[in-house]
């Protein structure tokens, strides 16, 4: 029987429990022998990222007993943690364990526990590892080594190194063979070439990040296992002069093809395309002005050009992967505008065959085993699920991680995507998620709350995919409008930079165009618009409150508050020069700085807001939230701060999103005027 209920005081049987239980997705897929492995996550087990298989017969089993946690720390948000390959003794692992940052090695089916490659160190952060890349032939892994100088987060530098596997560097730095030097700031792993000629990498510099100018770079790989004759093949770093200077070229991911030529993602066109070039005729130019510009004369083509899509991504994790060669030739690509979708392209004539299927967005990770390709997929009513597709059949098919309905899907939301209109006429892509539960009905004449959703990055994007935590508000009757404002991804390089020295404007004005919008239309009730987000997300929230008197109150997540700080000492080295470009070089414009922080525009915030954060951050540290809080203290300004131990830049624990979920909704309860009685009551202080 269907209930007449008030928008927000539905009831609802997604509770905070079952989203804890099921929150995070699988990653980092790829084959071993006929054996497909994965991480997922383990929110009721401390958060941490368990490393499970796929056998033949299709029985799923964890690879490590707990508390083995694999994850790497490398930029923080760390990359590809493991690399696998079968031995005459078996599988042979080796993985970055979460705890001491440390690579290990073992043998799964041999019965032996995990030991060390390699050393602790007593400097800042020590040592970390990621992207590895199994060299057994010569006894080694040849991975990403990050390694911290000082105590300063950005005293460290990156080299591709070498590890042997006999043990032999666990307690001594020295026997880890560097095979790059640290010219460049950033490194991603080396890819090495069918014939074990060839190594080819992904470089960049301050103060660019991956998605604004990188460096495709190549080199000879000599009978030692050494790099001779490196130099920068294709890529751009621009002009180095971020506010407003000459743009670079992306190169997000690059590939060796069986016939020895290089394939590599570049948005040199505007997006994100894939491209073939012959290693032996390439130049790229460190710098522009140099020679060449992006793209011009350095043999290079596009394999399937004009297509206005984009057939990669940012750069956050290394070891990202938009697409695969197979052995026949072909190329599995992600590629898409707005959503992705898995494809198979054929190099020579541009053609590209989509696969079938209900998923709507692809996550950066592939592998290939044989002629089966292996991906990460999900959709609007279906989570991330471990997919094959048989290139020889064009069969797809969920082979682990299958969703499952953990509650009658009668209670998912309904979304769909929308373009709004934005100040000067400008695009604005979002996805709207509309109150829905099939046990309710509005009184007549009732308009839903709405929260705005900004989504993190904020170089990045909010896909249309079911999340539990979306059918928690909406499934009581709140709606959600997930902002791909401008500066996201997944639209073009012009989309992308439209933040470029506008962060705190464009944003803002973005997600306050789209809720006036939902407002002006009908679909939403003008007094109770709310703004949520993490991280740049968290930024954006904060920065709307202090800017815009559109939401009635906002939930601020793990947040940048205050840009003059987090240019310094208060965040990680990847981030550290970031502000250079959304915001302007801090020497140039450093009332800029100040001006748009929240933490001096706190007097201008006139409703609720609840502060979220987690401890042991190091890229938005809780001192920024201690300052806006002492910044808010005695304005009478009805607010709550839950800080929680153990989490870092993001919750993973289950009593944590538990406990964050719930005090969101008693915020709204209480703002809105929501009759609730089935979450704590979240304290607001004045």
């Amino acid at each position: 029987m269907v209930t007449t209920a008030p928008y927000g005081g539905w009831t609802s049987p997604v509770d905070a429990q079952v989203v804890a239980a099921h929150d995070g997705r699988p990653a980092f897929v790829g084959a071993v022998g006929d054996e497909v492995w994965w991480t997922e996550p383990r929110p009721a087990e401390g958060g941490r990222r368990a490393l499970v298989r796929r056998r033949p017969d299709g029985t799923e089993e964890p690879v490590l007993p707990a508390p083995w946690n694999v994850r790497s720390r490398v930029l923080e948000y760390g990359g590809q943690p493991w690399a696998g390959t079968v031995t005459e003794q078996g599988p042979l692992l080796v993985f970055s364990n979460f705890a001491d940052q440390r690579l290990y090695v073992c043998t799964p089916d041999g019965g032996d526990a995990p030991r060390p490659l390699t050393p602790l160190s007593g400097v800042g952060a020590g040592l970390r590892w990621v992207d590895p890349v199994l060299r057994p032939e010569l006894g080694e892994v040849w991975c990403v080594l990050e390694e911290f100088t000082g105590d300063r987060p950005t005293d460290v530098r990156r080299v591709i190194a070498a590890v042997p596997l006999d043990g032999s560097a666990a307690g001594n730095r020295s026997r880890v063979r560097e095979l790059s030097d640290d010219r460049h700031r950033f490194v991603t792993g080396p890819r090495i070439s069918a014939d074990g000629r060839r190594a080819a990498w992904i470089a960049w510099d301050h103060p660019l990040m991956p998605w604004e100018g990188t460096l495709a770079m190549v080199a000879r790989i000599t009978g030692k296992g050494e790099f001779e004759d490196v130099r920068p093949l294709v890529g751009d770093l621009g002009t180095g002069e971020p506010d407003g200077g000459a743009a670079g070229e992306s190169v997000a991911q690059i590939e060796w093809a069986a016939d020895g030529s290089l394939l590599f993602v570049s948005d040199r066109s505007g997006w994100w395309e894939v491209q073939r070039i012959d290693p032996d005729g390439g130049g790229a130019r460190p710098r522009a002005g140099e020679g060449p510009g992006p793209g011009e004369g350095d043999g290079a083509v596009a394999l399937c050009p004009s297509r206005q899509e984009e057939f990669g991504g940012p750069l956050w994790n290394v070891g990202q992967r938009w697409f695969l060669p197979l052995e026949n030739g072909t190329v599995a690509v992600i590629h898409g505008r707005g959503s992705t979708t898995l494809g198979i392209l054929d190099p020579v004539t541009g053609e590209l065959v989509d696969s079938a299927g209900p998923w709507t967005e692809w996550a950066p990770t592939l592998a290939v085993q044989g002629s089966r390709v292996l991906g990460i997929a999900a959709g609007p009513h279906s989570s991330y699920e471990i997919v094959e597709l048989d290139t020889c059949t064009g069969r797809t098919r969920v082979i682990a991680c299958r969703h499952a309905d953990v509650l009658d899907p009668a209670y998912y939301p309904r979304p769909r995507s929308r373009t709004f209109t934005g100040p000067g006429g400008r695009d604005i892509h979002a996805h709207i998620y509309p109150p829905h539960n099939p046990d309710h009905r509005a009184p007549d004449g009732e308009l839903p709350p709405f929260v705005v959703w900004a989504h993190g990055g904020p170089t990045g994007h909010a896909p249309m995919v079911l999340d539990l935590e979306i059918a928690y508000f909406t499934s009581r009757g709140i709606g959600i409008a997930e902002v791909n404002y401008g500066g996201s991804t997944g639209y073009g390089r012009e989309y992308r930079e439209r933040l470029r020295g506008q962060w705190g404007v464009v944003d803002v004005e973005d997600c306050a165009a789209v809720a006036r919008a939902l407002a002006d239309e009908g679909t939403a009730d003008r007094a109770r618009l709310a703004i949520r987000g993490g991280s740049a997300g968290g930024w954006t929230t904060a920065a709307s409150l202090t800017a815009t008197d559109v939401y009635a109150c906002g939930t601020i997540s793990y947040p940048i508050l205050d840009l003059t700080g987090w240019a310094g000492d208060e965040t990680h080295d990847f981030e550290s020069q970031y502000l250079e470009s959304l915001v302007g070089p801090i020497a140039e414009v450093p009332d800029r700085y100040r001006e748009r922080s929240p933490l001096h525009r706190a007097d201008r915030i006139a409703g609720p807001f609840l502060l979220l954060q987690g401890l042991d951050d190091v890229i938005c540290p809780p001192a920024q939230c201690e300052r806006f809080l002492a910044a808010v203290a005695g304005r009478g300004i009805p607010h709550a701060y839950l800080a929680f131990a153990g989490e870092g830049h993001g919750f993973r624990r289950a009593d944590t999103i538990v406990r964050a979920l719930e005090a969101e909704l008693s915020l709204y309860s209480q703002t809105f005027g929501l009759a609730r009685s089935d979450v704590p009551v979240l304290e607001l202080r004045g």
